[in-house]
């Protein structure tokens, strides 16, 4: 079966979205750093709620969220992706992806700082 690309605007932007969910699900349902980062932007939904963060507080809050999952996102591909290319250790592809896992931790980092200033005072 050959790839042929939809070039009609809109059904092409719902065949766009519906491979984004897909990838979406298939991050949620089979990376457990993504299933562990979900469940934890949920139970800060729920605390957000509790703790009636004001709006500039949830909109700080989606974005950390966002940020730590899409970038934990990018990371996995970039492991997909060099796993196929050379699935035996290699050191050049080691240090790729501990780059690419250093760019998941600044984002934790700085969710994390996100929520404790959020929170902390709230406690």
């Amino acid at each position: 079966m050959e790839f042929q690309k939809d070039n009609t605007f809109l059904s092409g932007r719902f065949k766009s979205v519906g491979f984004a969910l897909k990838g979406m699900i298939k991050l949620i349902t089979t990376e457990h750093s993504v299933m562990v980062q979900s469940t934890l932007a949920v139970l800060l939904t729920i605390a957000g709620f509790y703790f009636k963060i004001d709006r500039y507080e949830w909109m700080m809050q989606i974005f950390s969220i966002g940020l730590v999952l899409s970038v934990e996102g990018l990371n996995t591909a970039v492991e997909k992706i060099a796993d196929f290319i050379h699935p035996e250790f290699h050191k050049s592809i080691g240090f790729i992806k501990d780059i690419a896992a250093g760019a998941v931790f600044f984002a934790a980092l700085t969710a994390l700082s996100i929520g404790c200033l959020i929170y902390i005072p709230k406690l």
